[in-house]
C-alpha cells in the first residue's frame, strides 16, 4: 500500500508541475492575481461538479467541526498559485520546480517534528538531515549555471 501512496505522491507532483507551467501561461495573457483567482474559480466549479456526482465521501455541514486553521488552505492556495507562476515566469519550471520540492521537504520535516496541525510528531533523525542537505546540495548543483 506505501507504494500506492508513493506512486500517487509523484503523479501530484508531475501534476504540479505542469500545473504551475500552465498557470505561469495563463498569467501572461491575464495577470498574476487575475491568473490565480481565474484557477480557483475553475478547481471551485471543478470541486462542486465532482460532489454533484456523488463522488464525496464527507460532508459539507459538518464544516464547523473543522478547526479554523484548516480553512487557510484556500487563502494559501491563491498565494501558491500566484508564487509558482511568478516563479516560473522568472526562473523557469526546472528551477522553480526544484526550489519548492526544497522547501516543501524542509517544511514537511519541521511540521512533521512538531506535529502540527494535528498530525503523529515524527522524529527528526541524522539521517533525514542528511537526506536534506544532500537534497539541497543537488538543488544546488541544478540551479548553478
Amino acid at each position: 500500500m506505501k507504494v500506492l501512496a508513493l506512486l500517487m505522491a509523484a503523479l501530484s507532483g508531475l501534476l504540479m508541475a505542469v500545473q504551475g507551467t500552465l498557470n505561469s501561461a495563463l498569467s501572461k495573457a491575464l495577470g498574476l492575481l487575475e491568473a490565480a483567482f481565474t484557477v480557483q474559480v475553475v478547481g471551485a466549479i471543478t470541486g462542486l461538479a465532482l460532489l454533484l456526482t456523488g463522488l464525496g465521501q464527507g460532508s459539507l455541514l459538518k464544516f464547523k467541526e473543522a478547526p479554523w486553521y484548516t480553512y487557510l488552505g484556500g487563502l494559501l492556495g491563491v498565494a501558491i498559485v500566484y508564487l509558482v507562476a511568478s516563479a516560473i515566469a522568472q526562473a523557469g519550471v526546472a528551477s522553480a520546480t526544484t526550489a519548492i520540492i526544497l522547501g516543501q521537504v524542509i517544511t514537511a520535516a519541521v511540521v512533521d517534528y512538531f506535529g502540527w496541525f494535528g498530525v503523529e510528531p515524527v522524529p527528526f533523525s541524522l539521517w533525514k538531515g542528511v537526506g536534506i542537505l544532500l537534497m539541497a546540495a543537488g538543488a544546488w548543483l541544478l540551479l548553478s549555471r
